[in-house]
């Protein structure tokens, strides 16, 4: 399974040992691996009405995105095929494309009856906002330090193969602890971990990985694992000190930046948002969250985040296999270029040297294969092109 696929399924986590006092309401979240066409193009507008979730609450002004004089509207040529956009969305259930450059809309475009105040979930691109809130608690000193050991805030660790690794390792995914990521196996870790039941009060997920072997030093290979994304959401939400992801979601960035609607998260069987998956927002604050990382990580002339993180979180922390690179739950392009990204066709990539922020929203069959990936680049190639003519 690629590496995209992997960041689909958040497991079920909770920053309080109180988990089995909340009934449990919301269905596995594997269900939605399972979804036909329809219901994606039905439930991805609406997660609301199959999950849990919590609000991040707009502010009272709005970034405005006005539209360019000039527009593009680019032909993309990819499979032995050159097709207007119109069309290549339509083939690859593409259902909102926007490009901002310069501050400006210069392509903005829905299908599949998707309107402009239609919210989609986000899947995996929650984890680059997670990465977004980390770095302004540390800025704002809820966090110490990337440096910080996990069982600071996770002390129900000590004892077990994270003892020893910080966040900065639990964040670039390279705590070197053992873990199998096979959705299809059902005695895979994300499979086991996802379906483990509580007891004695205990988080289920940080129990799981409390019993996790070694199998390299920290800090010097990447492996991709759902459970570390969830554990670094355990991780803010506990920093907080009583305070919601999505309260601090909203004063942050949603509200101060000039969001347009209010965003929504998914959150687990105990309440607390999913550090890894499922934010559902509109294709704009899509766009918007490109320009926050665009503009520096600031609002007017305030930074939201320490000097550098930026440039940190999407720089390769660890070598990776095959080649891959990943930062702080952003994927590294070629550089300065990054993206956020979730499966079944869910982004957001950000080029600073063409001050250009692209979102895209999908509801691409698979979870994520090659074919699909070599298309979005094709899109994204080709409104570069065109954007810079």
């Amino acid at each position: 399974m690629t590496a995209t696929a992997i960041g689909l399924l958040s497991l079920t986590l909770t920053a309080s040992p109180t988990w089995a006092q909340k009934p449990i309401t919301n269905p596995p979240v594997s269900s939605i691996l399972t979804w036909t066409p329809k219901q994606q193009l039905d439930r991805y507008k609406a997660i609301e009405t199959v999950y849990d979730v919590r609000t991040i609450k707009k502010g009272d002004k709005v970034r405005a995105l006005p539209a360019a004089e000039t527009t593009v509207d680019p032909r993309v040529t990819f499979g032995g095929k050159t097709q207007s956009v119109d069309a290549f969305m339509n083939a690859n259930r593409i259902t909102g494309l926007i490009a901002i450059k310069d501050g400006e809309i210069v392509l903005e475009k829905y299908a599949f009856g998707r309107k402009p105040e239609d919210r989609w979930t986000s899947f995996s691109v929650a984890k680059s906002m997670t990465s977004i809130l980390i770095g302004a608690a540390i800025k704002d000193r809820w966090i110490t330090s990337l440096n910080d050991p996990v069982t600071r805030y996770i002390p129900e660790l000590k004892g077990s193969a994270y003892d020893g690794v910080n966040l900065r390792e639990l964040i670039s995914m390279s705590s070197g602890v053992k873990w199998n990521e096979d959705y299809t196996d059902p005695n895979s870790d994300v499979s086991r971990a996802g379906a483990a039941d509580p007891k004695d009060g205990l988080n289920p997920l940080v129990d799981y990985m409390s019993k996790l072997p070694r199998e390299a030093e920290p800090g010097s290979k990447f492996v991709y694992k759902t459970g570390e994304t969830d554990m670094a959401g355990i991780v803010l939400s506990r920093a907080l000190a009583g305070k919601t992801v999505s309260q601090y979601a909203s004063e942050k960035i949603w509200g101060p930046f000039g969001m347009e609607q209010d965003a929504i998260w998914m959150v687990d069987r105990a309440g607390h948002e999913r550090g890894g998956c499922c934010m559902s927002m509109t294709l704009r604050d899509y766009g918007r969250i490109g320009l926050f990382m665009l503009e520096g990580g600031k609002i007017g002339d305030k930074s939201v985040l320490p000097t550098g993180w930026i440039e940190e979180a999407t720089t390769n922390q660890v070598k990776g296999p095959a080649g891959a690179k990943y930062g702080y739950f952003w994927w590294p392009r070629e550089a300065p270029n990054y993206e956020a990204i979730g499966v079944f066709g869910q982004g957001i990539a950000v080029f600073p040297e063409d001050n250009l922020v692209i979102a895209i929203n999908s509801a691409m069959p698979k979870a994520s294969d090659r074919r699909q990936s070599e298309a979005k680049a094709a899109l994204f190639s080709a409104i570069r092109k065109a954007a810079a003519d």
